[in-house]
């Protein structure tokens, strides 16, 4: 007979094969616990009952009718078409962002034709109806129950048999068989796990709530977002009023959408026309300002890149970004510097994307360059100009992704003139002058 007992840590979920006072890995004094195991027969394993073999030819698969929709356009565009039925999915967000503001319109959605349950060790039941009442959610098929504990919220939903199971939140549920607390490692992946089954065996699709911690990762082991189907990320600048909602895992659709929400009193409502959101309402040309596009997903956003340049004050030039990469930014002012007749050794550069979007996109690189010697020359660039490409380290001008779409979208707006590469190859696009760039210089000399 062999002894499968292990002891884990309660803090870090480290395991070890025997106890001990203190855990070798995270340094933590009386947080071993026991975990039984089973005593197994040396060739257990021969004997173990095979698996039940699927054949996946015979399976009637899930197809985007049979998905759960919200009807919320921005909502069903992140989760790749709607919400998979037995789909384990994880939101995050900032504390106040408006986490559970959003899956209570998705329960109200979803609740117009079947049963919701909401479980939340957060709020009582007076507060939860509190706040759907303002959103002006219906509460006919919506249930509450107030639990934390896992075993008791799963049974609730064999009961029930809801469509859709809401748990706010998952650091704030436990385990009775786990000896750790709510929110420890081994609590919140043990929970996690539980929800899995309930998902994938009752065909229940089931929303977790999480926590974020100060650096912007979901609280918990990292494993939590390897079991969840779908990871869905809340986010916003503490300026604006818009959030954004996009997907860094979605195991039934693409990681590329973004959806786009003003917050106001009666919930999050979808951008309508998400095309010019990121544009300076008042449409007025001004030193340092220049207009670009981006594509998040399916769709193309006009964006403003504000430069500020001044000269230093101190011994060594500042660098300063809000929603674009600061090592490009510094790249970049590196290759203005040597590539044209802009010497910026000695100005401190500040650059910002207006309207809170972060981009990683390489297709702004020459409207940040000529943003900045816009507000370096004080010489303000006609705002009905679109800029578009990529700067390489030569100075040369790159082709970019999605050209034709961008400049689509810019003759919507009614844009008349765009600065693209010399290289881009496009179909016939009426009502916008197209000038060509080869190099960085020719650029900021035509422009």
């Amino acid at each position: 007979m062999k002894n499968n007992d292990l002891f884990i840590c309660t803090k870090c979920d480290a395991q070890f094969p025997k106890w001990s006072g203190r855990c070798s890995e995270c340094g933590s004094w009386g947080t071993l616990a026991q975990i039984p195991g089973s005593n197994t027969p040396t060739g257990g394993a021969n004997s173990t009952k095979p698996a039940t073999i699927i054949d996946l030819a015979k399976i009637d698969g899930v197809t985007n009718q049979n998905r759960l929709k919200t009807n919320i356009e921005e909502i069903d565009r992140v989760f790749g078409g709607g919400i998979v039925p037995g789909s384990l999915m994880l939101l995050g967000g900032e504390p106040g962002i408006g986490k559970s503001t959003i899956v209570a319109q998705i329960a109200n959605a979803l609740g117009q034709n079947s049963t919701v349950l909401y479980a939340s060790g957060e709020e009582s039941a007076s507060q939860v109806k509190l706040r759907l009442e303002r959103l002006n959610c219906r509460l006919d098929n919506l249930k509450f129950v107030s639990e934390t504990k896992v075993e008791a919220i799963i049974a609730a939903a064999h009961t029930l048999k809801p469509t859709l199971v809401i748990i706010d939140s998952i650091q704030t549920v436990y385990l009775d068989e786990l000896p750790a607390e709510a929110g420890s490692v081994t609590q919140i992946r043990g929970a996690a796990v539980r929800f899995l089954e309930l998902a994938k065996g009752d065909n229940i699709a089931v929303i977790l709530i999480g926590h974020i911690t100060k650096d912007g990762a979901i609280a918990g082991p990292k494993t939590l977002e390897h079991i969840v189907d779908t990871v869905i990320y809340l986010e916003t600048d503490i300026s604006q009023n818009y959030r954004f909602l996009r997907a860094t895992k979605n195991r039934f659709g693409s990681t590329n959408e973004l959806g786009i929400f003003e917050m106001t009193a009666n919930g999050l409502t979808p951008v309508v026309n998400s095309t010019s959101i990121f544009l300076e309402a008042t449409g007025t040309a001004s030193p340092g300002s220049v207009i670009s596009a981006v594509v998040e997903g399916t769709r193309p956003f006009l964006v403003e890149v504000q430069a500020l340049v001044s000269k230093t004050v101190f011994g060594y030039p500042v660098r300063r970004a809000s929603g674009f990469d600061l090592n490009r930014l510094q790249v970049l002012t590196s290759v203005i510097t040597k590539r044209s007749k802009i010497n910026l050794s000695t100005a401190d550069v500040i650059l910002n994307i207006v309207g809170g979007l972060k981009i990683n996109d390489p297709g702004l690189d020459l409207a940040v360059a000529i943003a900045i010697a816009s507000s370096l020359n004080n010489r303000a660039i006609n705002f009905k100009t679109i800029v578009l490409g990529e700067v390489g380290l030569g100075g040369e001008i790159r082709a970019v992704t999605r050209l034709e779409d961008k400049l689509k979208s810019a003759v919507k707006l009614n844009f008349d003139r765009a600065i693209i590469p010399a290289n881009a190859k496009l179909a016939e696009i009426k009502n916008i002058e197209l000038i060509k760039v080869k190099t960085l210089a020719e650029a900021l000399e035509r422009i």
